[in-house]
């Protein structure tokens, strides 16, 4: 894992020369759509590496909102019949389209049309099943970490078991998505792909061989995210949910401690409400909650660095976003890897208030450190995290499935 982080820009295969250790037709499943902003750009910008690469079968999504790739490539479930469920509360209703969802995709390879499978952790465990039974590899995405480790951060608060000794009651204990679902997942696909190598280390930790671990961060693009003017103030900036578990409470407990005069703290993302208690104690004339927006590079462009404490990701997609942005971070490991501690950006322990702090003072008093680390960042994302590195990654785990 770690030689694979060390030689990010390492040059990949030309496609002639690995075209005979690819699949042939891989079908893909996502609880998502395809084109769009956040998870359904992952999925489209994966659909393109087999399409061009001439090997997508059929991919099965929620919906499809681009034109590169023919329609007649993708099934979308839309018009979904678990839509008359939508009545459920949501674990029970997000659950329902989970499982219509492994369902469909399951018959689909019952057909044998297929030489590859590619799902997401808790979306495809029927499926991978049907993979398991008829020798197909399969490949299955975790979007965090081991389900065990990431329930010691953020606890998932599942909905009890109904005591209704119904046939509603019943059935709709099944819709549930438990944890063990996931566990059974990660021993039923061929190859695993993580985000990063703290991910990579919650696997290995809990037993899974090296060997069945895929590292694969994330792209961006470099043209719509990049830099901007940088303003006249220090200016911090958060972009994400305001959750305890991306460490919003930290960043305001340090801006607190801070008092930074010409200073000011922009907060980009849906305010949950985990995080208004923290806001009303910690809060000061000089932060902004602007709340959520899709235009992201709009501020990330306007700040002077970026401040992302978090406590649990795969890999953050903003820390791709700002450092194409070319802003220096404040960020922890659990974030992912684009940061480079002291080359673009500062590397804090999680829940550590005092080092979050000490990072943001570090940047406010040494404007010459956030123009070298400006320069670094942007260089960073431009040669090793674009969206085709991304692709390239991704054909190189669909030969590594079909040795395994």
């Amino acid at each position: 894992m770690s030689g694979n982080i060390l030689n990010l820009a390492a040059a990949p295969p030309p496609m002639a020369a690995r075209s005979t250790r690819l699949p042939k037709s891989l079908l893909y499943s996502i609880f998502a759509r395809i084109g769009g902003w956040g998870l359904d750009t992952d999925a489209f910008e994966t659909l393109r590496a087999s399409y061009h690469g001439g090997f997508l079968g059929k991919a099965i999504a929620y919906d499809n909102r681009q034109d590169e790739i023919p329609a007649s490539k993708i099934q979308s479930l839309r018009w979904h019949p678990v839509r008359l469920l939508s009545s459920l509360d949501r674990p029970y209703y997000y659950g329902a389209k989970k499982k219509y969802l492994d369902w469909i995709a399951s018959r689909q390879l019952a057909t044998g049309r297929y030489d590859l499978f590619h799902s997401w952790s808790g979306d495809c465990l029927e499926s991978l099943r049907v993979a398991q039974r008829m020798g197909i590899p399969s490949i299955v995405e975790i979007p965090t970490w081991h389900r065990d480790f990431a329930e010691r951060v953020a606890p998932r608060t599942e909905p009890r078991l109904s005591k209704e000794r119904t046939p509603l009651g019943r059935w709709k204990n099944e819709l549930v998505l438990r944890s063990e679902r996931s566990i059974e997942e990660y021993d039923l696909g061929t190859l695993l792909l993580v985000l990063s190598e703290k991910a990579a280390d919650t696997f290995r930790e809990s037993g899974i061989a090296k060997e069945k671990l895929f590292y694969l961060p994330r792209g961006v693009d470099v043209e719509r995210f990049k830099p901007g003017t940088r303003p006249p103030l220090f200016r911090a900036i958060f972009s994400g949910a305001l959750i305890e578990r991306k460490g919003i409470h930290l960043l305001l407990d340090a801006w607190h401690r801070l008092n930074l005069n010409n200073a000011e703290l922009w907060l980009l993302g849906s305010v949950h409400e985990q995080a208004k208690a923290h806001l009303k104690k910690f809060w000061r004339d000089n932060i902004r909650l602007i709340g959520f927006a899709r235009d992201v590079e709009k501020y990330l462009n306007q700040a002077t660095i970026h401040v992302f404490p978090s406590q649990l990701e795969g890999s953050a997609k903003v820390t791709y976003e700002a450092a194409a942005c070319g802003l220096p971070q404040v960020v922890t490991r659990e974030s992912g890897d684009v940061v480079r501690d002291g080359i673009d950006g500062i590397i804090v322990p999680p829940g550590d208030v005092d080092a979050v702090a000490g990072a943001i003072e570090h940047f406010y008093r040494h404007p010459e450190v956030i123009a070298e680390m400006a320069v670094a960042a942007r260089q960073r994302v431009v040669e090793n995290f674009t969206w085709d590195h991304f692709r390239e990654r991704l054909l190189g785990a669909y030969e590594r499935v079909g040795t395994l």
